[in-house]
Formats: C-alpha cells, structure tokens, sequence
C-alpha cells in the first residue's frame, strides 16, 4: 500500500507541485513556439513524454555502469538515440505534425526537463519510479502546453484542434499566435499558477538563473561564474 502511495505521489508531483512549466519554470522555448495551435502543442508534449519516460528508465537501468565523470555525455547519447526514433515515426506517421513541429523536435535532446529528471531523479532512483517519475513529468508538460496552445488557438485563430468556432472565425486576433501574444498568455497562465499555489501556502514559481537549473551543479558557464566571483 505504502509503495502504491508513493509512486502515485511521484506521478502527481510533476503535474502540479513541481510541474516543469508553472512550477519549475524548464522548458519555456518549446512551450512558446509549439503552442499556437492545439495539436501541435499536444504533439509536442507527447513526444517529450515518451522520450522523458523512455529515457529515463534507460538511464535508471545503467546508472550503476555510467562513469560519474561522462554521465553529463552518456545522458545526452541516450536521449538523442530516443528522439531520433521518435522523429523517424512522426516523420513516417505524422507528417504533418513533423512539419509543425520543425526544428524543435530534434531540439528535444537538449530540453532542460529531461537532461534535469536524468540528473535529478533517473541517475538515483529504480528503474519503475524513474518511469513513472518522466510519466508525471511528461503529462504535466503536456498539460501546460495544452491549455497554452487552445487559448491561444482559440482566440487567436478561432478554432480548436482546427475546428472553426462561430463569430471568433470571423474575427480572430492574430496577436495570440504571435511571439508577444505566446508570452502575454504564459505569463496569464504563470500567473494564474503563482496564485494557486499562494492559497495552497507553497512558494511562487520564479526565474532564479542558474541557480535555478536541476544541471547548475555540472554546468561549466555556473562553475565559471562562481570563479570569477570568488576571484
């Protein structure tokens, strides 16, 4: 009973407690440029998922043969194996999608969600909670760049997942699947979550730079800075 609790809770953390767009603040470029429209918002976050999910049980399963001193390397090889293979079946199944999706696709090798759940949580934990931990992580992604990319889609376009919606057709405005209207609607999300988590009594969601990356420890540029401040 105990285990069922805690893997429930490791499911549940990364969709509101720790959600890696409203909460953890990761992955912002994707979430803006892949949600002006609802289905490639969802594409985008599923994709992730899979690669979040698969990569992670990957790294949980050899973090005891991975030296310490190239897993920052064997992490990266990991993951781009598993994008290429999600790119290669959205190619082949899902053109379309792949077309929206473009460059942030491959792009996803290098998302800081995933580099961070491998570093955070896969490279210390088995391989069943690592699982379930990139499961939580991915559906909370992809539930933060749903909700972006229907009010987006909706009121920008006047559709929903390419459905015409009546009189908002007619006059969409244009700005909300533009750059500015995808920061004015993340930052009314962002918002909105900072709010929710104020009654709950749990702290805002704020950017801290580097400090603020589950990888500062391993990052060079961090390291860098620490130097030049001591020195």
């Amino acid at each position: 009973m105990a285990e069922k609790k805690g893997i429930v809770k490791e499911f549940s953390k990364g969709l509101v407690a720790e959600n890696p767009v409203l909460r953890l603040v990761l992955g912002t470029c994707p979430t803006l440029a892949t949600t002006t429209s609802v289905e490639s918002a969802v594409g985008m976050g599923l994709a992730a998922s899979v690669v979040l999910v698969c990569s992670n049980m990957a790294i949980s399963a050899l973090r005891k043969v991975i030296p310490d001193k190239v897993r920052i390397p064997a992490y990266i090889v990991i993951i781009a194996s598993f994008v290429t293979i999600v790119q290669m079946a959205v190619k082949a199944f899902l053109p379309a999608l792949d077309e929206q999706l473009g460059v942030y696709l491959p792009l996803i090798v290098v998302n800081c969600i995933i580099l961070g759940r491998a570093e955070a949580f896969a490279s210390k934990n088995p391989v069943l909670a690592s699982a379930v931990d990139g499961l939580g992580m991915g559906v909370g992604f992809t539930v933060a760049l749903f909700i972006m990319g229907a009010v987006r889609e909706i009121l920008g376009a006047g559709s929903f997942y390419g459905i015409s919606i009546p009189f908002l057709a007619e006059n969409p405005m244009l700005v909300f699947i533009l750059p500015p209207g995808g920061f004015f609607v993340y930052g009314i999300i962002m918002a909105a979550a900072n709010r929710l988590a104020e009654s709950k009594g749990k702290p805002r969601a704020e950017l801290r730079g580097c400090e603020g990356c589950p990888m500062a420890q391993n990052c060079a540029l961090n390291n860098n800075k620490k130097e030049e401040a001591s020195a």
